[in-house]
């Protein structure tokens, strides 16, 4: 229990807030002010100027009658991916990357339905997309992006599908849900994920998951091949192993111990 000198230090409205955004979940995607205010232990009155105020800050959108947080959210654990330090913790694993197979090296994360470079380990070979830190890609046609997919509760991947446009890049891209989400139930099963061709023609990537320490898919890490000079055998046998290799370590630094999809 708090002593009443620590309780004076604490802001109210801003513990109420982060309560408020946390009593969103896959059980309550989206909340009436009633059901708001009953989630938090909260007054009406005191629930609605708080979801208005986050609505007015982005974190919440409405539809006159419901609440439910918009991808702004994200925002706060990508700062919490900052306070990880985890570019540092990466990098060394990424060169290796680099070194053992010739292949430029990349770190993710997923913003709404795109994923965004966190930091890249370039080679000297040259692709026509240019990869730097901020770029986007859509998610469903690139390795990373099914990685980070695959992690996602139920709820939230039908979220992630009610806004996504799965539109086809190639003659290969997944188009459908249905095709998206068998291709995320082979991800889960096998812990990585191979995309040929589904982002830009002549172009084939692998990822895998780095985990924290509860097991949560916060970054995914890949590399990209022309299958001019590799085909999706040598991919499998001469790329996947020290990518592997990479993101178990870096996963174990986090304390999540052996980086395996499905496991939480």
């Amino acid at each position: 229990m708090r002593k009443p000198d620590e309780e004076k230090d604490l802001i109210r409205a801003l513990s109420r807030g982060l309560d408020m955004i946390l009593a969103f979940s896959h059980h309550r995607v989206r909340m009436t002010l009633t059901e708001a205010a009953e989630a938090t232990g909260l007054s009406r009155p005191t629930a609605r100027r708080i979801l208005l105020t986050l609505q007015d800050r982005g974190y919440v959108r409405t539809d006159g009658k419901t609440f439910a947080l918009t991808p702004r959210v994200l925002a706060l654990g990508y700062a919490y991916l900052s306070s990880l330090n985890l570019t540092e913790i990466t990098q060394p694993f990424m060169e290796r990357v680099v070194q053992a197979t010739g292949e430029g090296c990349s770190l993710a994360t997923l913003d709404d339905t795109d994923v965004v470079y966190v930091t890249r380990v370039p080679t000297h070979r040259v692709t026509s997309i240019t990869l730097a830190t901020g770029t986007r890609l859509p998610a469903h046609a690139t390795s990373l992006g099914h990685i980070l997919l695959a992690d996602l509760t139920t709820a939230e991947l039908d979220r992630y599908l009610s806004r996504a446009d799965l539109r086809p890049l190639t003659a290969r891209t997944i188009r459908t849900p249905a095709e998206l989400i068998e291709r995320l139930n082979l991800v889960r099963e096998q812990g990585w994920a191979m995309v040929d061709q589904e982002l830009e023609e002549g172009l084939r990537s692998i990822a895998a998951p780095v985990r924290d320490a509860n097991g949560r898919v916060i970054a995914a890490m890949g590399l990209s091949s022309l299958i001019a000079t590799t085909d999706a055998d040598a991919v499998r046998e001469q790329l996947l192993p020290p990518l592997l290799t990479a993101t178990n370590g870096v996963s174990t630094e986090l304390g999540a111990g052996l980086n395996r999809m499905g496991e939480r």
